[in-house]
């Protein structure tokens, strides 16, 4: 069981993309748990409301919001919408995210090369673009963006994934610092390997002894929990990190130096 520390967000509103599953469904149940208000955004609408339910549920607040995180009006319309149901935003969890392919550069698909990078790269930078306003709105707010274990040393299996994540912590980094004395933080969260639906679709690509190899590259010998990703989500944004900026946190248990 996932160890947690108290953190009061009552009053508060929180944004997560990709929430219909894995870490953005953690992140946004833990959001939940801590008292804020949450807006479930992802392109599955059953995900997606899944999300939801569990939140409501448990005695949380929370909607859900039909966005691909891609386009600029659906970001922008994702953005709005949170506002106009819960009066403002104060955090975001830039989740979504994809990997769907292990082929070398010289066989890389063109067009696959697009679509991981608008759905990676672009869609942190147009979530950035809406959210950072509204949260100026509200007096300041924290941001988290999903990086990866691989922009510390590269993943010489996906080059989409891991150039669209170095993407992630250049742009985390430029936000960051253009907004600090306005009371904004943008962060990163770099985790490994983690039990997630983009870790299940990647099995169908590799070899038992690659899922043996993938389950048990981290320090610990295991995947990591989708739970234990969002406890470091949430923290981020929580006042407890006032001081932490343009950092990107391994969520790895040292495999980024290993």
């Amino acid at each position: 069981m996932t160890a947690t520390v108290h953190i009061d967000m009552s009053g508060k509103v929180a944004l997560v993309t990709g929430g219909g599953y894995g870490m953005g469904r953690a992140s946004a149940r833990r959001f939940a748990e801590c008292g804020a208000a949450v807006v479930v955004a992802d392109i599955n609408p059953d995900t997606g409301a899944e999300t939801v339910e569990l939140i409501r549920a448990a005695g949380g607040q929370a909607t859900f919001v039909h966005a691909d995180v891609g386009e600029p009006d659906a970001v922008r319309d994702m953005v709005d919408r949170t506002v106009a149901t819960y009066g403002g935003l104060d955090y975001a969890h830039n989740n979504a995210g994809i990997v769907e392919s292990q082929d070398p550069v010289v066989s890389y698909p063109e067009q696959l090369w697009e679509r991981i990078l608008r759905t990676n790269l672009t869609s942190v930078f147009l979530c950035l673009k809406y959210e950072i306003p509204r949260m100026l709105e509200r007096g300041g707010g924290a941001i988290v963006n999903v990086a990866s274990e691989s922009t510390y040393k590269g993943n010489v299996a996906d080059i989409g994934y891991t150039a669209s994540k170095h993407g992630v912590v250049g742009l985390t980094t430029a936000a960051a610092l253009q907004y600090a004395r306005r009371n904004i933080r943008v962060n990163a969260v770099a985790p490994g390997n983690v039990d997630t639906g983009i870790v299940e679709r990647a099995r169908q690509y590799l070899t038992p002894e690659q899922l043996r190899a993938m389950e048990q590259a981290q320090p610990i010998r295991r995947l990591s929990r989708p739970e234990e990703i969002a406890e470091v989500v949430v923290w981020l944004c929580s006042d407890a990190a006032v001081l932490v900026n343009a950092a990107r946190i391994a969520a790895d248990t040292g495999w980024h130096v290993a």
